[in-house]
This record gives C-alpha cells, sequence and structure tokens, in this order.
C-alpha cells in the first residue's frame, strides 16, 4: 500500500534518530581527540597512525588538509590527486585545490595545473591559468579574449603573477592603445595612479607622457594641466584630481577649480564631480561652508547620499524649512524610506504643519524599523511587527541536521575553525531551497551558531519577518541578571549583543574586542577593577557570563557619565572624544535629531540599530516593549507597547 510521502518522511525521520543521537553523542566525545590531531596538523606533528580512530569522522578531511598543506610544494601528484579524488564535491576538496593549484603554479608544472583546474575567483589563479595555457601552446584566440577581459576589468592593481601574462598579450598585439587608455580611464576613477602608469607603458611616447601627467594630476593638481589638450578625458581627469583634492583640502579644491574649469572648458558634470566632494568633505564636518557649498552642487550631481546630508546639515543648524525644502528634493523612493518619512513628519510639525506631519507619521509607523517605532510613539499607537514563524515539522528539520555537509559544518564550527565551517556551509547551502536554507538556520543556532541568520537570510522579503531566527536570544538568563544589577534594561543587554557580535562567545575584532559584548582587554580589566570583579586576563573575555557582566557594568559607566542612554550608546561605538564633540555642537537638541546628525554614518546607524533592536528583543523577552522614545532617555517605567500587525507584506526592518 503506497503511504502519503509525508508520513514515510516522518517515520524513516523517527527511525534513524535514535541512530542521529548516538552519532552525535560520539562526535562530542571524539571532539578533544579530533581537536588535538588538528593542532598536531599545524605544527607538522600529525600521525595518522596515532589518531586511526579518527579516520571515518566526518571531518577528517580537513585534518589531512592541514597537514598536507604544510608540505604542499613538495606534495606527490599521486597524494593530490588522491585527496581530491578522496573529498570530491565537499568544501574541503575546494580548498585543497586552490592551494595545490598555487603551488603547481609556482612550480611551473603546467599540464599538472591544467589537470586540476576549476574555474576560480582569485585573480592570482586566474592568471596561473593563463600562463599555463599558454606555456603549454594553447595561447589561441579565445586565451586573447581571456587575457583581454582580465585587464579590461581590473581597475585596481592585479597580483605580481599576472606581468607575464600581459606582457605576453602585449607582444602579441592584444594590448593596442584604445584598451590600454580604457584600463587608464577605469584606474583613475578609482584613483589608482600607480595602475595608470603601469598601464601607460605600452603607449606610444606622447601618449604615455600626456597618461603620466594625468596621473601625477590625480596625486597632486599641478599647473601643466592648464596645457593639456581640451578633450572629454583631460576634462574627466582634471576634475577627479580636483575631487581627491577636495577630499583632503576642500577650500583649495573650491579655489582652483575655476582655473581648470575655464582653461579645459569643464562640463557641468565635470565641475559637479569636484563641487559634490567639496560639499561632502566639508558637510560631513559640519563646517562653517557647508550649506554654501552645498548649493554650489548642480542638482545634477545629487545621488542619494549628498541629499541625505543636505538634510542633516540644515537640521544641524536648526533650519527647519531648509530642511524640509531639502527632503523634498530626495527621489521619490528614497524619500518614501520610512527614515525620511519620519523626519519629514518632523520637521512638518517643526513649521507648524501639524495635519501633513500626522499623514506622514501614519505611514512611517508602518515600517519595524526605529524611526517606524518613533512614529508610532509620536501617535500614541501600538509598534508594527509581523513575525513569521514557520512550523516545518521536526521531520524536516533532522534530515537537515544529517545533510553531510551542515554535519561537517557545525562540528567545525564547535571546534573553533570558522573559516572552513563557512566553506561547508556554503556548500550546503548552494544545494539547499529557500525552505531548508531556514531550516539550516535553525540547525545552526541549535548548535550555537547564531550569525548563520544574519548572513544567509533576506534573500526573500518576508525572510526579513524572522525575527526568533533573526534576533536569537542566548545566556538569557545572565543578561537579565545583570542588567538588573545595573538597573539598565535587559532588552539594550541583548541589542548590544547582536549588534556586537551576533551572540559568537569567540568574536575578536580588528582592534582587538573580544567576546559577546566585543570588550577590549583593557576596558575590561579596568571594569573589572574598579568594581572588585575577578578579572583573569584578556582569555576571560571569551567566558560569556564573564564578557556579559563586565560590559554591561560598561554600558552603566557610560549611561552614569552621558546621562542618557542614545548618547551612551553612540560612547560606546564611536568614543568619548567624537561623543564630546557632537555634544559640544548641537546642545539641547532633541534626541532624535541628535542621532540623525551624528557624522560619523557607522555611530549614527548603531545608535538607531541598538533602539530598533532593542524594541525587538523586548518583544521577545516580554511581548510588549517600553516605547523607545523613553527607552532612549533611560526611562524604564513608562507605559509599555504593543505590538500589532498592520499588514503581511511590511517594509523590511
Amino acid at each position: 500500500m503506497n503511504r502519503p510521502t509525508s508520513l514515510i518522511v516522518l517515520v524513516a525521520a523517527l527511525v534513524l534518530l535514535p541512530l542521529a543521537g548516538a552519532r552525535a553523542q560520539n562526535l562530542d566525545a571524539q571532539r578533544p581527540q579530533l581537536r588535538a590531531a588538528l593542532e598536531a596538523a599545524e605544527r607538522g606533528q600529525f600521525n595518522a597512525a596515532q589518531y586511526a580512530g579518527l579516520a571515518s569522522h566526518p571531518i577528517y578531511g580537513w585534518v589531512e588538509l592541514a597537514a598536507l598543506r604544510r608540505d604542499i610544494d613538495t606534495l606527490s601528484v599521486a597524494q593530490a590527486q588522491a585527496f581530491l579524488k578522496r573529498y570530491e564535491g565537499q568544501a574541503v576538496a575546494d580548498s585543497f585545490r586552490s592551494l595545490w593549484l598555487a603551488s603547481l603554479a609556482r612550480r611551473q608544472d603546467w599540464p599538472t595545473f591544467l589537470g586540476a583546474w576549476k574555474p576560480s575567483e582569485g585573480a592570482t589563479l586566474r592568471c596561473a591559468e593563463l600562463d599555463a595555457r599558454q606555456a603549454t601552446g594553447r595561447a589561441d584566440a579565445q586565451w586573447t579574449q581571456d587575457a583581454q577581459a582580465l585587464w579590461r576589468g581590473a581597475a585596481k592593481s592585479l597580483p605580481d603573477g599576472c606581468d607575464p601574462v600581459f606582457a605576453i598579450l602585449a607582444n602579441k598585439g592584444g594590448l593596442p592603445p584604445a584598451l590600454r587608455w580604457e584600463r587608464i580611464d577605469a584606474a583613475a576613477a578609482e584613483s589608482q595612479t600607480a595602475v595608470m602608469r603601469s598601464a601607460a607603458r605600452g603607449l606610444p611616447a606622447g601618449e604615455m607622457a600626456l597618461a603620466n601627467d594625468y596621473a601625477a594630476f590625480i596625486d597632486a593638481v599641478h599647473a601643466r594641466a592648464l596645457d593639456w589638450p581640451k578633450t572629454e578625458r583631460s576634462r574627466r581627469m582634471a576634475s577627479y584630481g580636483l575631487a581627491r583634492l577636495a577630499s583632503r583640502d576642500p577650500g583649495a579644491a573650491e579655489t582652483q577649480l575655476p582655473r581648470y574649469a575655464s582653461a579645459l572648458g569643464m562640463t557641468e558634470a565635470d565641475r559637479g564631480r569636484v563641487l559634490y566632494q567639496i560639499a561632502l568633505w566639508t558637510v560631513a564636518s559640519y563646517e562653517a561652508d557647508s550649506a554654501r557649498r552645498l548649493n554650489n552642487v548642480p542638482e545634477s550631481a545629487y545621488d542619494e547620499r549628498l541629499h541625505e546630508w543636505r538634510v542633516r546639515e540644515a537640521m544641524a543648524r536648526g533650519d527647519w524649512r531648509g530642511a524640509l525644502a531639502a527632503l523634498r528634493k530626495m527621489p521619490a523612493k528614497q524619500r518614501e524610506d520610512s527614515r525620511w518619512r519620519y523626519f519629514e513628519a518632523r520637521m512638518a510639525e517643526k513649521t507648524g504643519d501639524n495635519a501633513t506631519a500626522q499623514q506622514l507619521l501614519r505611514e512611517a509607523a508602518r515600517a519595524p524599523t526605529f524611526h517606524g517605532f518613533l512614529a508610532a510613539d509620536r501617535l500614541n499607537q501600538p509598534y508594527a511587527l509581523c513575525p513569521w514563524i514557520p512550523n516545518d515539522g521536526k521531520a524536516a528539520k533532522d534530515a537537515i541536521a544529517r545533510d553531510p555537509a551542515i554535519i561537517r559544518a557545525m562540528e567545525l564550527w564547535k571546534l573553533d575553525r570558522p573559516g572552513w565551517a563557512v566553506a561547508e556551509w556554503n556548500s550546503a547551502l548552494a544545494r539547499f531551497d529557500d525552505n531548508q536554507r531556514r531550516t539550516a538556520v535553525e540547525v545552526a543556532q541549535d548548535n550555537g551558531w547564531f550569525d548563520r541568520a544574519v548572513f544567509s537570510l533576506g534573500k526573500r522579503p518576508d525572510e526579513q519577518r524572522l525575527y526568533q531566527l533573526r534576533f536569537p536570544l542566548h545566556h538569557g538568563e545572565t543578561i537579565r541578571r545583570e542588567a538588573a544589577r545595573h538597573a539598565l534594561d535587559p532588552a539594550w543587554v541583548a541589542a548590544e549583543i547582536r549588534a556586537e557580535s551576533v551572540f559568537n562567545p569567540r568574536a575578536r575584532s580588528g582592534a582587538n574586542a573580544m567576546g559577546l559584548m566585543q570588550v577590549v582587554p583593557a576596558t575590561g580589566a579596568a571594569t573589572a577593577k574598579r568594581l572588585g570583579l575577578p578579572w583573569g586576563g584578556a582569555a576571560s573575555l571569551y567566558d560569556s557570563d564573564t564578557n556579559i557582566a563586565l560590559g554591561t557594568a560598561y554600558l552603566r559607566e557610560m549611561e552614569n557619565k552621558y546621562g542618557v542612554p542614545y548618547i551612551a550608546i553612540a560612547a560606546y561605538n564611536a568614543g568619548p572624544t567624537p561623543t564630546a564633540r557632537w555634544q559640544s555642537q548641537r546642545p539641547g537638541y532633541d534626541p532624535d535629531i541628535w542621532i540623525e546628525t551624528i557624522s560619523y554614518k557607522e555611530t549614527r546607524e548603531y545608535v538607531a540599530r541598538i533602539l530598533a533592536f532593542s524594541v525587538i528583543y523586548d518583544w521577545r523577552l516580554n511581548g510588549n516593549a517600553l516605547p523607545v522614545s523613553d527607552r532612549m532617555l533611560g526611562k524604564l517605567d513608562g507605559k509599555r507597547r504593543e505590538f500589532t500587525c498592520p499588514d503581511a507584506r511590511m517594509p523590511k526592518s
């Protein structure tokens, strides 16, 4: 008798569940030995016989890779090919192939290289493949086209290994002046003057001299440009150089622009390119000439970035009518964003048009964003949130958890090998449909790997509504305890962890910030000393309880110092010096306007993100939320907001 497919899957899952549980227990038991094997392999002390019991382990291939990579330049072809065959189709084979191909290129073993070649994103290997083809007599018309495509697509510097390829291409007549100028033009737009000079070397003498002078002008504006040929290219090169000067010295660029514009006959687009940068690098610090320089930029040169700055500059001066006028010059799509709907409403309020303000606030309040929540507060209405909580069933989840690549990814994550774990994860997701991808994120979270929701969801608009996945909650008891100890909102603490590390206790930044709340060791040590807490050195920041205790204590110190959370959040991200400058520039400003006029994009968005995340974590913790308008002022006892779903097709948060 034919049973329904779903029933067969469920029965199979129930039958295999004990086996899956036993395998998980076995992996847990083997993890210490596997860690030791990996460390031995990375030291060059791996003995396969000593770890014979691990040969069938799902990630044994990565142990082999760690051992083989140390001797990659002396590895025999037979050993390498055996490894690739053994792990064909797995991420570890792709990782090994890249290492081996690079080694074969260094040895110039081109026949073997071509036999192992698979298309690669990296320029080094792509150039090596072209080198291999020409060395083995395959520099045909297709070779020329492929080499020209690589040349054409590289505005920035290419690896030294590409030089022989382009030398051969030039000798074959494959780099005519037009193609050289094409790359020079692309490099100039990126201020890559070394690339410009390199590309110019094969030009006729006169053209090469001109190209080098273009590069010299972009490096440092000079008067020789006044005598350049009056061509479209000369005008564009002059604008690139003056625009680059504007990023360093807006005043100097403004002074010199008329001279070059007149001599070369610059178009509005050429002048606009320079005036744009003059205005941008002035307004970013709210200098006195900001409004004038913004007004000098032709409207045709405005993009979304400069439109935003024109609004912020007017708000920073308290010019509400000017800010409203600037808002209404934005493109329709930009203006419809909840941020700018909200500020258009606020500027309408400031100029006495309350009817328009109310309508705009109602529109903005439909978005589950920081500015949508602010709009709802001004309307005194519930927050908009339309969570999607799919129920895919245990059988589907168990099936994903048994996928070999997912098993390897989870085990590598637990062994603190995040790069390898991501390689396995990406290999699995390349085969998954949308439902499987979403379920894989659930499996990852079950294994303590929380950032997969951030990096793997969002391909479909409705995935933005997977709040329980996108806003994981771990160490809840510690968060509540430490927040209560320091009289902080626990949702704020959870939001900081989500923004700083996505609940990865081993996270470490380039600035040496460590752990869940990204505490710098010096700050951790000083905070521990002030509070009389035990301090076990920098490594103790990888302990979740310690990190949350110190990070939360530091948040309390920031709030005590700055008086209100929204400024404390800015200081947590940017540090005390810029925060003091922003306070002195705009004392007494409304919090929402103060936040929007923070001059650092990263900090401006960080503050808004933390406050929005806090609302969502409040929903996760309590089912309702402290109004964000109270939250950013540190008022924890206000009437709480409920949540409602006005429309399932909500804008993304």
